[in-house]
């Protein structure tokens, strides 16, 4: 008995772990999405086209993956789970940001985003109705306090909500409905195939409105902002969700989520390689900062009585 409850144990620990090198995976893939879209909305794309067109070429991939290993049609009430998946991840947070990086920095959208973290954390926990411990929501809300503070600091100064604030916040609470039903839909029809299905949904409203915004303001982009255009599409839209979603599948969720506490110090970095937004002193002390309260996030773990459920399944 305790021999199988040991080898329960560490089944479960290196379960957790993988989840946690997968979520490591898909939030490095995702802080280059800040930076980039604002080179491809600066350079001669339209935002909206950005928003969508990237999720079009994505659908594209998808369709072709689905298709090529036979995967079963989603039953029931999938379908609609995977339309509010869709209107998170797939055209809400794309679209609400390309908006938004029309004039707000990739430093300053990184102050708002650093909020993701806390809201998906917190939209998993509702959704799933699951007890954590106390802790959890305190160390959850320092971090993302830190990685806004962080991130506010690298603006300069603190100045009142504009409308590109607006839709940031927007898109967060998309990304974070999305990012959490998305993580439960993988557990029944697969990492990659939630992804997949989600933007082959979303095919009829995302290629309407890329159709409409290519129609509106035709391209004058360079190679740069096409290349931007392309990570956009194959990467952030589609490959980086394979690892997320695996990650927030094998869980929990809620310890997962927190890695995203890292990404607006990696989206930092990239823009200050790609768009010259400069790095200092106190981007490397407020990133270590803030991958601190990310760490101690992730091995806050959940209540007792949720963890022995895991270790008896």
């Amino acid at each position: 008995m305790t021999q199988h409850s040991s080898a329960t144990r560490t089944d479960v620990g290196l379960l957790s772990r993988a989840g946690l090198l997968w979520g490591v995976a898909g939030v490095t893939a995702f802080s280059f999405t800040v930076p980039l879209t604002r080179v491809a909305v600066t350079g001669g794309l339209s935002p909206l086209f950005v928003g969508c067109g990237r999720a079009v070429v994505a659908a594209a991939l998808a369709a072709v993956a689905l298709a090529a290993t036979g995967q079963r049609l989603p039953r029931g009430r999938q379908w609609i789970r995977l339309a509010v998946i869709a209107a998170g991840v797939v055209v809400g947070f794309p679209v609400l940001t390309s908006y938004a990086l029309t004039t707000a920095s990739a430093g300053h959208s990184a102050v708002v985003i650093a909020l993701l973290p806390a809201a998906t954390a917190a939209t998993a926990v509702v959704r799933e109705r699951q007890p954590v411990r106390p802790m959890f929501w305190l160390v959850a809300a320092m971090g993302a306090v830190v990685a806004v503070g962080f991130a506010a600091l690298q603006g300069g100064q603190l100045i009142g909500l504009q409308w590109s604030d607006l839709l940031l916040l927007g898109a967060v609470l998309a990304a974070a409905i999305g990012y959490a039903e998305g993580g439960l839909m993988a557990r029944e029809l697969g990492a990659w195939q939630t992804v997949s299905w989600a933007l082959v949904v979303s095919v009829p409203v995302t290629g309407a409105l890329a159709g409409f915004a290519w129609w509106q303001q035709p391209s004058s982009a360079g190679v740069s902002e096409w290349a931007a255009f392309a990570y956009l599409s194959v990467v952030s839209m589609y490959l980086g969700f394979f690892a997320w979603y695996r990650g927030l599948a094998i869980g929990p969720m809620s310890s997962v989520s927190q890695i995203q506490l890292i990404q607006p110090v990696l989206t930092m970095c990239w823009a200050a390689m790609i768009l010259r937004e400069g790095l200092t002193l106190p981007v490397v002390v407020g990133g270590a900062a803030v991958i601190v309260c990310a760490t101690v996030a992730v091995r806050t773990r959940m209540s007792p009585s949720v963890r022995q459920e895991e270790l008896s399944s």
